[in-house]
């Protein structure tokens, strides 16, 4: 099941990446985007690729088994593994 969600994600952050013309022409701008990350329409199609990668990266280390090895450092501010 591992496999089947993170390939899964993969393909999303494949697609946002792909499609981030596309998506912008449905969106439109995000000024968040547009302010912090670039001006004019940069800003978000940045958004939609970092986005992308994030997607990419974060599916791979689920289907791997490594989220958990990531995260386990985090896990003392959150309330888990006292």
């Amino acid at each position: 099941m591992r496999f089947i969600s993170g390939t899964i994600g993969v393909i999303i952050g494949f697609l946002l990446i792909r499609y981030t013309f596309q998506l912008t022409q449905w969106f439109g701008k995000v000024d968040w985007a547009e302010k912090y990350l670039g001006s004019g329409l940069a800003g978000t199609y940045s958004m939609y690729r970092l986005l992308g990668m994030l997607f990419i990266v974060l599916s791979l280390l689920y289907m791997f088994g490594l989220f958990g090895f990531i995260l386990g450092p985090l896990a003392p501010l959150f309330g888990g593994a006292r």
